[in-house]
């Protein structure tokens, strides 16, 4: 079997051709998106570039605190994403802790899980294994928090009426709130389901890709994926669910009564 192919900087830029060629037919074609594709790419090879000189550092050092403190910053940078995405939002610091809390816990259940029963590093918190995958599952348990919050707070709204009259027969919070949770959890892993249903006959995911390129066996590389696709599966629906139940709490209170106005409208 071939080893892994090593790519320099003739293959990068043989690659960002392509990128060239876009921008030029943009121009030719008059589209305007020359100036985004080019600013796009210079973006990415730069920020990857400094992710790869950090990781390389952050690697060698093998320190358990430095990785803590990297996973920290990247759980807070993904909790004000969720809560940036939202045309409404929970007054105060709720706006942040219903999406944040279920993609905290989500995320370092998963990752921990994985490191402690599967991968098994040694240590368990070493820092080639911890980052990667704290940054593939966080990426995952993010936009399933960020679909199902924003299903939640929009469906709130517009059956707001439906789900007072439940409420008043007699139903408690979640009876009364059944569907509306029901369907924003479904939004919420749907494009993780579609990936998953997907995966080997209509696409090669790219961790697989990329380690089959590297030259690992296929098998092995296939293993890997599904290793991951599972626990991106149940990290999306944890953070989906704890999401759209910890809203519904917020959204009403303990006499079972609708409290929308605790939800403003984005700025």
């Amino acid at each position: 079997m071939n080893g892994p192919v090593e790519l320099g900087s003739l293959e990068l830029a043989a690659g960002g051709t392509l990128v060239l060629l876009a921008a030029l037919l943009s121009l030719l074609l008059v589209l305007g998106l020359q100036r985004t594709f080019l600013l796009a790419a210079t973006r990415m090879v730069v920020q990857l570039l400094l992710v790869g000189l950090f990781l390389r550092q952050l690697f060698a050092w093998s320190s358990g605190w430095l990785s803590a403190g990297v996973v920290a910053v990247m759980l807070l940078a993904a909790c004000h994403e969720v809560a940036s995405r939202q045309e409404r939002r929970l007054k105060q610091a709720w706006h942040y802790g219903v999406g944040g809390l279920p993609v905290t816990l989500a995320t370092l259940g998963i990752t921990l899980f994985a490191l402690t029963s599967s991968l098994k590093p040694q240590p368990w918190y070493d820092a080639r294994h911890l980052i990667p995958l704290v940054g593939i599952v966080l990426g995952t348990v993010m936009n399933s928090a960020s679909v199902t919050l924003n299903h939640v707070y929009g469906t709130v709204s517009r059956e707001r009426q439906a789900i007072e009259a439940r409420l008043t027969l007699g139903a408690n919070r979640y009876q009364a709130c059944h569907d509306l949770l029901r369907r924003s959890v479904r939004a919420g892993i749907l494009p993780l389901l579609n990936q998953m249903a997907a995966a080997g006959i209509i696409t090669l995911p790219g961790i697989m890709t990329g380690q089959i390129l590297a030259g690992m066996d296929p098998i092995a590389a296939a293993r890997y994926q599904i290793l991951l696709l599972c626990l991106l599966a149940g990290g999306g629906f944890l953070a989906a669910c704890g999401t759209a139940y910890l809203a519904v709490w917020r959204l009403t209170d303990e006499r079972d009564r609708l409290r929308l106005d605790r939800l403003l409208a984005a700025n």
